[in-house]
């Protein structure tokens, strides 16, 4: 006979199961590490109440998903346009699955009602959708061929620039952080995200979404933690080709853009007010981070 303990009726009806934490961590290479560093910081609510510890990215960690842009660069940009813009529509069938998970997020993050977080996560896979069916498309209205005086083809047509550091912005810590990261990788480049130090939740949960769609790891890297330590390291870094200052407060863009200055970097500079994200955005974002491509050929050869 085997002995198995067990508590009175009572006793069991007053315990109370205790919820699995959940550990939020870094997203570098498809992968989930922790932190080098083994640093980590208090999440709360909009109302001050405590929700999660989020690791603290250190420069080592910027490296590292600098290091994983760059390796995935290459079969991502060498991907055909039709390809990226299936992927992308993967991540919002994707995260349109969880849309639940993302609105609750939102409520704690920002305070707003269960109805308004519903509209922000059904805006953030539209936007998706939107910059889905734009991978095949912007080349068309980017690339021309252009009238000479000789006997010649002269074509220009958009290539990627290549990894991308992205500072995302502390308000629309999912429809922003969609708005400014989906259309860095639609045209072929590779990213580093440092997402919102405010609300962080919603990039590693989208972090998530990433990793169980098609995306190749390295393509998209999410480092959490404080912008004003990682976002000067990045905009230095050699091997970054353009940097998104969306996020970034304003002493800390200027500052960034004379870091970026020490090499050949595309610069998208801090609005001045705060941005609609339910706006059309129109197609600049993507054209910031393509270059452009032209080819003379002879006529009849």
């Amino acid at each position: 006979m085997v002995w198995r303990p067990t508590l009175p009726r009572d006793a069991r009806e007053s315990v109370e199961r205790l919820a699995v934490r959940k550990t939020y961590k870094l997203f570098i290479g498809g992968a989930f590490p922790r932190s080098e560093s083994g640093r980590s910081y208090a999440v709360t609510s909009s109302k001050g109440e405590f929700l999660a510890n989020a690791s603290k990215a250190s420069r080592k960690d910027a490296r590292d998903a600098v290091v994983a842009a760059r390796k995935a660069f290459g079969g991502w940009s060498g991907a055909t346009a039709y390809n990226r813009g299936q992927v992308i529509y993967r991540i919002a069938e994707m995260l349109e699955g969880r849309r639940a998970q993302f609105a609750a997020e939102l409520v704690a993050a920002d305070g707003v009602s269960a109805k308004k977080a519903g509209e922000l996560v059904d805006a953030a896979v539209d936007r998706l959708v939107w910059y889905a069916g734009w991978s095949d498309k912007i080349s068309a209205i980017r690339g021309s061929a252009n009238p000479v005086a000789g006997p010649y083809f002269n074509l220009s047509s958009t290539e990627p620039t290549g990894v991308v550091a992205v500072v995302a912005p502390p308000m629309g810590p999912l429809l922003g952080l969609v708005s400014v990261v989906v259309p860095v990788i639609v045209t072929g480049n590779t990213c580093v995200v440092v997402a919102s130090g405010r609300a962080p939740l919603p990039s590693v949960t989208l972090a998530e979404v990433l990793a169980t769609s098609d995306l190749p790891g390295g393509v998209v890297n999410i480092l959490t933690g404080d912008a004003a330590e990682l976002a000067p390291w990045l905009a230095g870094h050699m091997d970054v080709n353009g940097i998104d200052l969306t996020g970034a407060a304003p002493e800390l863009a200027v500052a960034c853009e004379q870091l970026a200055a020490e090499n050949l970097k595309r610069v998208i500079r801090p609005p001045d007010g705060e941005i609609d994200w339910l706006a059309d955005p129109g197609t600049g974002r993507m054209t910031a981070f393509l270059e452009t491509k032209t080819v003379w050929h002879p006529i009849g050869v």
